[in-house]
């Protein structure tokens, strides 16, 4: 056959193929959706590492179960809430958690969210053996967590700490001092549970015979109101936020001795414009390790504190000229002078065991590739297992490594990305496993690495998918400003190299983020699908500052935030421009929080490629956003105003040239309201023209009921119309 006519063929195949395939609505996204991705629910593995429980619902009834881990034979049913009833009324169970041996558990409902991490529980204590139910408290409360020994429950309630004793039902009130906006106790001020990743501020030592917590004195720091449009006149929503610059909460941290109900004050130092990011007990009952961050985050101390006088010493320093990133790669052995850790000491993050009363450094891991996570220590068999990018920064695989940083293997060999839950004993693990074209398959592995069983393989989300025409979807490299960057491409379905395509960019690229990695989905996949049958490229590259390429990599943003990430974008669009494929007046580019800082800056800077730009959420002015992060990769607005300023989009907008649509909800108290109001007084102010959009009382993530379904429809709309 002629070549050309074979060409002819194959286009004419292809494009019978693509037209028998069903297309993409945005129903099947929002409304009805058609692409759910199952997972394993409520997998809790038990302490003899052979059973896991997990939360079944059928017939409207709710039970949790204990499962077989090697052959998923159901067991004993623990909870059934149609059998097990409180005073008569079945409990509508959401979340569940056992105590240390497994006698009891806490039963949690009507969830209430405050901000992204906290929530508020109905909670009930359930007695296996007998079936017993009692309530916590007949409030919603925060944070309740069994002791050790399974005999009390602390929780935190109205800005208070108190605890209930379960063999006397004897409640005690640790602290009477909460108050909001003022006094917390147990709790996370809002700048700690967003930056620093956690919210219960309360820890039980090894043995539940003492308690510390944290105690936050936020009097002084400055309040963000919001309006809340809920009636006739709006409700205004007043809480502590610190911006760029501004004061921050004093910490202290406090010991409660349980049997002598007698506390003690932790000794962190005089200085109290610092951040007490974490804090850990050790193996010994009476020694908590207490980590100290100056306020630049250069400089971490770990302090060993005496539970009984609050006395503490420093047991391990470490200093950094950007920053230091706070994480929960920690684990203190038996041996009370040892501990495991991660740190990026050397350029990368690695795993170390040191051993501070002799000052002795042992590398666990090494090499040019950055450590995810801890797994688990097995301290029985001096083995250390750890997930890690070292095969590439777009992989994640399974290590296993000897205490004393000999023997590694790989457990997980396939390429791709496997994130691991870890079972008691470490003889089996949870592993979910996907690529950039293979669904999640959630598989359970002894230690050698061998297929036990498969729990979950989302076989029909992959046979719901043959229904649909997709565009193909690969890992490519594309050049930066300066250097080879990672991501990954979505043509149309019926892609043709000899026709020109518009266009469209997508990106996060917040400091040690990843957007392109090898799993599957990656972000906002579907409806990048949805974009791909309307005929458009869809390009998303992780640029500099972005994660698992090293310290130096990650760090460049340094006191520059948006500099280097908006030259990288705009240098892959202009290279994109060059493609025989691609029509370069229609490049556009979207992004989300800091995408959407990204993005906003990309349509004002690059205005000579970017012909339209979406900003969802966006910063517009580091000077607006919380301290905590803001100055981790900044420092203070007073000591780098040129920082913050050169880089802001509100300070660009005589450059906007292209179709710009940037999207707030009015009730985000993360990415402020503010933000995209002071860039449209900007824009009126240089006389530009633009579209924007507002969502009443939504928060950051702009979501429930119909939102997203309506924001995904404007900015389809938009792009159809304008790239």
């Amino acid at each position: 056959m002629h070549k050309s006519l074979w060409l002819v063929v194959a286009a004419l195949s292809a494009t019978t193929s693509f037209a028998q395939k069903k297309m993409i609505s945005l129903d099947d996204l929002y409304k009805k959706p058609a692409f759910n991705i199952k997972g394993v629910p409520g997998f809790n593995a038990m302490h003899d590492g052979r059973h896991y429980t997990q939360l079944d619902e059928e017939n409207k009834h709710k039970y949790i179960r204990v499962y077989d881990l090697a052959t998923g034979k159901v067991g004993k049913t623990l909870f059934d809430n149609g059998a097990q009833l409180f005073h008569g009324e079945a409990l509508n169970i959401e979340e569940y958690t056992f105590s240390k041996d497994e006698k009891k558990m806490l039963l949690m409902m009507d969830n209430e969210h405050i901000y992204r991490r906290s929530v508020l529980y109905h909670v009930y204590v359930y007695d296996i053996a007998s079936g017993e139910i009692v309530m916590l408290d007949k409030d919603k409360v925060l944070h309740a967590t069994l002791s050790p020994d399974g005999t009390k429950v602390a929780y935190v309630k109205g800005n208070n700490l108190y605890y209930k004793d379960l063999k006397t039902n004897e409640v005690v009130q640790i602290t009477n001092d909460g108050q909001k906006n003022n006094i917390i106790n147990g709790n996370c001020d809002w700048v700690y549970e967003e930056e620093f990743s956690f919210t219960r501020a309360f820890e039980w030592n090894k043995d539940g015979s003492y308690l510390a917590w944290y105690r936050f004195d936020e009097s002084k720091v400055p309040e963000y109101t919001m309006a809340k449009y809920t009636g006739l006149y709006p409700e205004q929503y007043t809480f502590k936020y610190p911006k760029a610059g501004e004061r921050n909460s004093a910490i202290e941290i406090k010991i409660y001795d349980i049997k002598n109900r007698s506390v003690a004050r932790a000794d962190v130092g005089e200085e109290t414009d610092q951040y007490i990011p974490r804090i850990k007990w050790t193996e010994s009952p009476k020694k908590l390790c207490i980590y100290r961050l100056n306020r630049l985050q250069n400089k971490l101390e770990l302090l060993l504190t005496s539970a009984t006088t609050g006395a503490s010493k420093i047991i391990y320093k470490e200093r950094n000229k950007w920053y230091i990133n706070v994480n929960d790669e920690i684990t203190f052995l038996p041996d009370g002078h040892s501990m495991i850790f991660g740190s990026e000491r050397d350029g990368w993050n690695h795993l170390y065991k040191y051993n501070w009363e002799q000052d002795r450094m042992t590398d666990l891991t090494d090499g040019n590739y950055d450590v995810e996570s801890i797994t688990g220590v097995d301290v029985d068999h001096q083995l250390l297992y750890y997930t890690a990018a070292e095969e590439s920064p777009m992989q994640r695989n399974l290590y296993v490594v000897g205490l004393d940083g000999r023997g590694k293997k790989c457990i997980t060999p396939e390429k791709g990305m496997h994130s691991i839950t870890p079972c008691e004993g470490f003889n089996y693990f949870l592993d979910k496993y996907s690529t950039l074209n293979k669904v999640p398959v959630y598989k359970l592995r002894d230690a050698r690495g061998h297929v036990v069983r498969t729990l979950e393989d989302n076989h029909e989300l992959a046979e719901k998918m043959n229904e649909y025409a997709w565009g193909e979807i690969k890992l490519k490299k594309f050049m930066g400003a300066t250097g080879k960057l990672n991501g990954w491409i979505i043509t149309p379905p019926d892609f043709d190299e000899h026709k020109k395509y518009p266009v469209l960019m997508y990106q996060y690229s917040g400091p040690g983020s990843q957007e392109v990695a090898d799993k599957f989905p990656v972000g906002n996949y579907w409806w990048h699908q949805m974009l791909a049958q309307k005929g458009y490229i869809i390009v998303c590259v992780d640029g500099t500052g972005t994660g698992y390429r090293g310290e130096a990599f990650r760090k460049k943003t340094y006191l520059t935030l948006g500099k280097y990430e908006s030259d990288d974008q705009i240098a892959v669009a202009k290279n994109l421009a060059t493609l025989p494929y691609v029509d370069k007046n229609r490049i556009g580019i979207w992004g989300w929080s800091y995408g959407g800082f990204m993005s906003s800056t990309c349509i004002m800077k690059g205005n000579d490629v970017f012909k339209t730009a979406i900003a969802v959420a966006p910063v517009t002015n580091w000077r607006y956003y919380d301290n905590i992060y803001t100055e981790r990769y900044m420092r203070t607005p007073q000591e780098n105003a040129a920082g913050y300023d050169d880089n802001s989009p509100v300070n660009m907008v005589d450059k906007l040239k292209g179709k710009f649509l940037y999207i707030h909800g009015t009730g985000d108290d993360n990415v402020h309201f503010q933000n995209s109001v002071m860039l449209t007084t900007a824009l009126i102010k240089a006389d530009k023209d633009y579209d924007s959009e507002y969502y009443p009382d939504k928060s950051h993530g702009i979501s429930g009921g119909n939102t997203r379904n309506h924001l995904y429809r404007r900015m389809t709309e938009y792009i159809l119309e304008n790239l």
